[in-house]
Parts: structure tokens; C-alpha cells; sequence
């Protein structure tokens, strides 16, 4: 435990600052010698040696950064049927940690991980935090997370090296929170602990401010900065939860595979950690969108032992292309995080519209109107040509009927050829930590 914590060290002085002390052009140098380290790991697997053998490709035909277009992809079902021995090299040892995905797609998957990726993601995590002036050893943190054995927030935070470090450096300004709490007891004990830095699920935290909104629960619970992760980050969503609590939400891309990828800064871009994933937006046919374009999300994991994570198209995302942005960061950005493709409307034409390009349209015709009477919605595609949307309203009242007769006649813009429904309920139903989706789509899509 001694040598990791060393090794944990060593990685802070070096990795944090990465991304401010290093150029773009050597930040890409560097990823591009990670890239060729790990496929060369990679190569001893036996799902991706058989891959690469089928396509021709040796470790050493990749020579830049582009040439990752020469490899297949990896999906997800091609993890799960090369389960366990597959995933891994021959020669993997006892120690591997074996992590499970949420499943929020409706398939999780289980990988194999090491404590080097381990500290890796403590790395990102310390970065974000110094990207909006915390410390990770003075200011006050609250991370809610799922900490059940075999979790990925379990391995960051509550797995034995991590548990040691804390021990090590006497880290009281960390308060660690199960999701499985009950949320009232959750709030007061964060109230207590009056962190300056809030981290969990959306879902969560939307459940915190409604606490605070509608209860007074939790009132005392004042950060400066509050961030989101684990699921996707809508604008009403955001917004709600940053008039709880009256602070600045920022959102982080990351995953059970992938690690950390993206996160939010001060200006509003998506960083990319450059030095540890590689990110690619593509179309169907697997060539990239330009900048300001969405495509699907295809992740290569710089790091880490275990199960590789290289042109990995399980993570099923719509996010968007982006230019760089000039913050100061030097890496490469991502527009937003637009959703699941599980979660996406297809037309009668078969075209897929990602959930954030339209899922603030009730928003929008709500603050065009200066009435905010609904409280929640969520948004149903019933069949190909027919879209049912829930409303849960605040209370009753006459300017409800002009602000669903806006957002039907948008939605109906939006959608071409689907028919538009609004119907008012009592409660969309939630599960546990998890907001309810915003959107669900009963049509089968063909990817």
C-alpha cells in the first residue's frame, strides 16, 4: 500500500497540471504514446488480438493518432460474450478488480480494473476540483455515490487503497455519502457538514433541492460549486437545482469503462483529459462529425491494466463536436453530453434526434411566458408516429392551456410527422437515486 500511495503521489505532481503546464502539441505527443502502450497491452487480450488479427493490424502499423482509424470498434456485446478470460491478458493477476455498469441502457457489462486505473480516476477527479479552485486536501467535499461493492464509485472511494490514502493523509474535509441513505438523513447530514464543493447523480441532487425548495430540508446546504455526473445533466434540471441551492452546476462526462473523459469549466467547454482518453464523435458509418455537429460517442482509455477500453462504441452517447476552447485547459472539448441513444425519438423517416436537442423546449416556452407552473415532465414515444408528453403541474391555472398549446405546437415543429399528445399527471415516478428518464422511446432502433 506504501508503493501505491507513493505512485499516487508521484502521478498528482505530474498528471494534474498536465492540462495547464503542457502545450496542446505536447499533451497530443503524449497521447499518442499512451495510445501505442496501451494497444500493445491490448494486443495480449485475447477479444482484441483476435480483432486486430482479422483486420490485419499489428501494434506497430499505428504510427499517429489517426491511424486508431485503422481498428475495429469494440461493443458491448463483444465484452460480454468474451467474458471473463477474454477480456484480459493470460497473465492478469488475482488482484483485478472486477467493476459492473449501471446497466442504465438496459445491458450492463462487468470489466476487469487495477488499482493504476484506480488512481487514475482519483487523478481526474483531483483536476476537476482544481479547475474550479478547490483543494483536494482543504476544501470541504461531499461525494454522494454509489459505494456498494463492485461499483465504480466503490473502487474510486471505498476500496481499499482509496480507503488507505484517506486514512494516510487524515482527509476530514472528505464527507463520503452512500445513494442508498435515506434523503433526508442525507440532507441534514450535509447541512452539517456545510461543504463548499458538492458532487452526486443528478437525480440526487434534484431530489436535494426539491428538499430544500418545497420542505426547507437541508436549507443550510450552500456550496460554491456543485457538480454532476454520472447520468445526463438536462437544462431544466440544471437549472432547478441551481436555484436550490443557489450555485454554479457544472457537468462531468464519465462512465464505468471509460473513467473520466470530460468535464465543464469556468467557460462553459467540455475538456476532454486528453492525457488519459481518447474521444472520437462519428456518424453511422463510423467517420467523424464536424464541430458542432452531434455523433456517437467511441472511447479509447489511455491507462490501466485489466480490460482494455479502446474504440469502445458500448457507451451508446450522443455528444457533439467541438473546437477547442481557449480557457487556458490544453486539451481537446466536446460540446455537451446530448443523451442515450436508448433515450433518442426516431421519426417516421428514421431520422434520431438526441434528447437534448429538444428536451428544453418546455423550459424555454415557460420562461417565454414568465409562468412556471409545471413542475416536471417527461416525454413518451408511444409508437413511430405518435409522442405522448406527462406533465406534473404545479398547481392549476388558466395560463397552463397556452403554455401546452406552445410546447405542442413546438414539439410538432420538432418532430415532423409524429402527433403530439399532453397529459397532465400526479407523478412521474423516480427510482431511488435515479431521476426518472426524461425522455422514453418504445420504437426499436437500428444502429
Amino acid at each position: 500500500m506504501i508503493e501505491a500511495l507513493l505512485k499516487l503521489l508521484k502521478d498528482y505532481l505530474y498528471d494534474v497540471d498536465i492540462v495547464w503546464k503542457k502545450s496542446y502539441e505536447e499533451i497530443k505527443r503524449l497521447q499518442l504514446k499512451r495510445l501505442k502502450r496501451m494497444i500493445k497491452y491490448a494486443y495480449n487480450v485475447p477479444l482484441y488480438h483476435k480483432k486486430y488479427k482479422e483486420a490485419g493490424i499489428k501494434p506497430d502499423d499505428i504510427k499517429s493518432i489517426e491511424d486508431i482509424k485503422k481498428l475495429p470498434p469494440i461493443t458491448k456485446d463483444d465484452i460480454r460474450k468474451n467474458f471473463p478470460h477474454g477480456i484480459v491478458p493470460s497473465n492478469f493477476t488475482s488482484k483485478a478488480i472486477k467493476l459492473a455498469t449501471s446497466g442504465s441502457t438496459g445491458k450492463p457489462v462487468v470489466i476487469y480494473s487495477d488499482y493504476s486505473t484506480v488512481m487514475k480516476n482519483i487523478i481526474a477527479y483531483i483536476r476537476i476540483l482544481k479547475a474550479y479552485g478547490a483543494k483536494w486536501n482543504k476544501t470541504r467535499i461531499t461525494v454522494i455515490g454509489d459505494l456498494a461493492y463492485g461499483t465504480a464509485g466503490y473502487a474510486a472511494f471505498a476500496s481499499s487503497l482509496p480507503s488507505f490514502i484517506m486514512k494516510a493523509l487524515s482527509l476530514k474535509n472528505l464527507q463520503l455519502i452512500s445513494i442508498d441513505e435515506e434523503v433526508t438523513e442525507m440532507a441534514e447530514k450535509i447541512a452539517e457538514f456545510e461543504p463548499e464543493f458538492l458532487n452526486g447523480y443528478p437525480g440526487i441532487l434534484h431530489i436535494l433541492a426539491m428538499l430544500k425548495m418545497e420542505k426547507g430540508i437541508g436549507k443550510n446546504i450552500s456550496p460554491s460549486y456543485i457538480s454532476s455526473s454520472g447520468g445526463v445533466l438536462d437544462d431544466a434540471t440544471r437549472k432547478y437545482i441551481e436555484d436550490a441551492f443557489n450555485a454554479r452546476v457544472f457537468d462531468v462526462y464519465e462512465a464505468t469503462e471509460s473513467g473520466s473523459v470530460a468535464f465543464e469549466c469556468k467557460e462553459g467547454g467540455y475538456h476532454i483529459h486528453s492525457d488519459m482518453v481518447y474521444v472520437e464523435v462519428v456518424d453511422e458509418n463510423m467517420e467523424d462529425v464536424a464541430p458542432g455537429e452531434i455523433g456517437r460517442a467511441v472511447i479509447t482509455r489511455l491507462y490501466g491494466r485489466g480490460t482494455p477500453i479502446i474504440r469502445y462504441t458500448g457507451m451508446d452517447d450522443y455528444i457533439r463536436a467541438s473546437e477547442r476552447c481557449l480557457c487556458g485547459i490544453n486539451t481537446d472539448c466536446i460540446g455537451r453530453v446530448e443523451g442515450r441513444r436508448a433515450h433518442a425519438i426516431v421519426t417516421p423517416t428514421g431520422k434520431i434526434i438526441p434528447p437534448l436537442s429538444f428536451t428544453y423546449i418546455p423550459s424555454e416556452v415557460m420562461q417565454e411566458e414568465n409562468f412556471y407552473g409545471i413542475k416536471q415532465f417527461q416525454i413518451v414515444q408511444e409508437s413511430v408516429d405518435k409522442v405522448v408528453i406527462y406533465v406534473v403541474p404545479k398547481e392549476k391555472n388558466e395560463k397552463l392551456d397556452k403554455i401546452y398549446e406552445k410546447i405542442k405546437k413546438r414539439y410538432e415543429e420538432r418532430f415532423e410527422g409524429i402527433r403530439i399528445e399532453i397529459k397532465e399527471t400526479d407523478k412521474i415516478s423516480s427510482y431511488g437515486y435515479l431521476l426518472p428518464p426524461v425522455v422514453i422511446s418504445k420504437v426499436i432502433k437500428s444502429h
